[in-house]
């Protein structure tokens, strides 16, 4: 039995905020409302037709807390009949969200969902949660080293990004220049796409907040071969590592029914989506084989591939896909990545996936890939094809 088509009829974005930037005091609700306000202004959609909005945050306390996508669809003024649900696989989050709703539509279960994310990481910083909810009930160990089963499996072994980021730079041999030449791409490319316009359709400005904040003019290698690094006698500095970031993003997806029903342009169809795991100590590597599943599983190549977007959330992390899968690194963040643009963790998904489908139809590429590492060794990976 063939499948239902899941159709993105819509996506947008806020700018990114740098921490404590034009975004810093917003409400996560607020901020989660405003990608959620332009997305049925600009689709056209009435709001009452949505079956469900998947969002999602991590680092759920605070003004975070509660169920974000619910609250933040009301607090954009949009009917309260429609449900929401918050979805937290780390960085990849709503890129989940992305699969969730595809899923929803292509089973038939569901004709309109929206999928996004938001995370004011301003306020609430990473990993924040877990460290003040434990302080305040007295326990230690945090998600991890307080576990016996776990303990068991991996012992003592650090369990942070610093420390994933590090090994994988050491296992696949990539030094810090080759790190910082790529954290300057990064930037460069970003600044061109900025000063080309090429981020102007996806954006939602935020009042007079028009404009990603993260991407530095005056950087340069000389100036990163200057900072010290994270961890002692590491290759890893601030400068090859993704930005503390505030954002929101979302997209519509809508089956063939919908389409027709509510007369609307699908721009896009999801062409593959899956997710795979590995080892959670270098954690960040995931990437690599689950970007092998998911082209076996697609039937395709990376030839296939016209335009790659792979989070920045480490210079190394990119580096070691690119040297493992052989992909041109050519069509790969060709407008700058999460070093330069910033990495709001929960709305990351999404805000790749706005920005794959725009530079899709800028260029007329066919196929776009996206892929992301997240905490506890996963990678999802989703291919769009351009319509």
């Amino acid at each position: 039995m063939p499948r239902s088509e899941a159709y993105i009829v819509g996506a947008v974005r806020s700018p990114v905020g740098k921490r404590g930037g034009a975004l810093a005091e917003v409400h996560p609700a607020d901020l989660g409302a405003h990608a959620l306000r332009a997305l049925m202004e600009r689709t056209g959609v009435d709001p009452e037709a949505v079956e469900d909005v998947v969002f999602g945050c991590l680092d759920a306390v605070g003004p975070q807390a509660g169920d974000i996508a619910r609250t933040a669809w009301l607090a954009a003024g949009l009917p309260e009949s429609v449900p929401g649900v918050t979805v937290d696989r780390q960085c990849g989050s709503s890129q989940q969200a992305v699969h969730f709703a595809a899923q929803a539509v292509m089973s038939g279960t569901a004709d309109l969902v929206v999928a996004g994310g938001v995370q004011n990481m301003s306020q609430v910083p990473i990993a924040y949660a877990s460290r003040q909810a434990g302080d305040a009930l007295g326990l230690t160990g945090g998600p991890y080293h307080g576990s016996a089963g776990w303990r068991a499996r991996y012992g003592d072994a650090p369990v942070n990004q610093f420390h994933g980021a590090e090994l994988i730079a050491d296992q696949w041999g990539i030094d810090r220049e080759e790190m910082e030449r790529w954290a300057l791409r990064s930037h460069r490319r970003a600044l061109r796409a900025i000063d080309e316009g090429r981020f102007e359709r996806e954006i939602a400005p935020f009042g007079e907040h028009a404009v990603d904040e993260g991407p530095r003019r005056g950087t340069s290698l000389e100036k990163m071969a200057a900072l010290d690094p994270a961890v002692e006698g590491g290759r890893l500095t601030a400068a090859v590592s993704s930005q503390i970031s505030d954002a929101s993003s979302a997209m519509l997806l809508a089956s063939e029914e919908a389409v027709r029903v509510h007369n609307l342009t699908p721009r896009a169809r999801v062409h593959h989506l899956s997710v795979r795991g590995e080892d959670p100590i270098r954690m960040l590597s995931a990437p690599i084989p689950a970007t092998r599943h998911a082209l076996r599983k697609a039937g395709m190549t990376l030839d296939d591939i016209d335009l790659v977007e792979i989070n920045e959330a480490f210079a190394s992390v990119v580096l070691a896909w690119l040297k493992d899968t052989g992909c041109d690194p050519e069509k790969v963040n060709v407008n700058g990545g999460a070093i330069a643009l910033g990495h709001p963790l929960g709305a990351t998904g999404t805000k790749l996936m706005t920005t794959l489908l725009h530079e899709l139809e800028r260029t007329g590429g066919r196929y776009g890939l996206q892929t992301m590492c997240e905490g506890g060794g996963q990678a999802n990976v989703t291919v769009i094809e351009r319509l």
